[in-house]
């Protein structure tokens, strides 16, 4: 078991600063420090997460694909830029620690000049990495060092590998308060989700796990409950077509299953602290 730093370097050789983690049965994650950003978690031989080759790797462009870290804006729900600005700017190595059989790796982002130029708020917040075989758990922590209160939103926007989106089914979220941004429609969740074309949905968040399945290939997808939404999405042909750092197929293998909060945002007293994580596991 291992970990270290080094570089990651993409199918187009553009190569960025990043951390490594290693387990003995061969379970690996890549994490870039640009956005402490989760680009490849190998569990079971197999890759389970979709990454862009379009991406630009100039460690500032929001890379597509991976796990980035929304904070402390989800999408264009206020005055920040899209997402916010956590994962377009660099994040530190903290805490690591080696188990028996995991490993835990802290990355950790502190106000700056940087980010009080677009936010005027002091806070820290660490992603904390866990990997142990077939299971991934990221831990998202925000305190806040300020004298006054701290309001964000944000997700973990995971996007899942598929092989053909066509064949992919989601199932957990049957019942669930369903809003459709692509219609404005609210309505209650189906008992199984299938992708025809773009998608784009708000889920108020299941108290048990999701489960994506597409044939043989099996994730388990939890979330704590201090996140109120799971965000299910994929752009489909045409929105695709459109985006610079996709492919124009690019949208057939994947999904994202988010662990976010939406509608209305996270409060956390000044001097509080506020945690929230999504967990992935591989089944066989």
């Amino acid at each position: 078991m291992a970990y270290g730093g080094s570089l990651f370097c993409s199918e187009t050789q553009y190569c960025q600063p990043g951390q490594r983690l290693t387990l003995a049965k061969g379970d690996t994650d890549w994490v870039a420090l640009q956005g402490a950003h989760v680009v490849s978690w190998r569990a079971a031989q197999r890759e389970r997460l979709y990454l862009s080759p379009r991406n630009l790797w100039d460690g500032h462009s929001a890379i597509r694909g991976g796990v980035p870290v929304c904070f402390p804006q989800f999408n264009q729900r206020g005055s920040l830029p899209k997402h916010g600005f956590a994962r377009n700017v660099a994040w530190t190595v903290g805490r690591s620690t080696v188990h028996a059989d995991k490993v835990e790796q802290d990355f950790t982002l502190t106000s700056n000049a940087q980010t009080l130029a677009l936010w005027p708020q002091q806070f820290e917040a660490t992603l904390r990495v866990e990997l142990a075989p077939g299971e991934m758990t990221l831990t998202l922590s925000v305190r806040n060092t300020d004298d006054k209160p701290l309001d964000f939103s944000g997700a973990l926007h995971t996007y899942f590998a598929v092989d053909q989106i066509a064949h992919a089914r989601l199932m957990g979220l049957q019942g669930q308060a369903e809003w459709d941004a692509l219609r404005d429609h609210h309505d209650k969740a189906a008992a199984e989700l299938r992708f025809e074309g773009e998608f784009d949905r708000v889920y108020s968040a299941a108290a048990a796990p999701l489960r994506l399945q597409e044939g043989a290939n099996h994730l388990s997808i939890s979330q704590s409950a201090s996140w109120a939404h799971s965000v299910v999405w994929n752009p489909g042909h045409e929105k695709c077509s459109a985006m610079g750092d996709l492919p124009s197929d690019g949208y057939a293998h994947f999904v994202c299953v988010e662990a976010a909060q939406v509608m209305s945002p996270i409060r956390v007293p000044a001097a509080g602290s506020w945690q929230g994580w999504q967990r992935l596991c591989a089944e066989h």
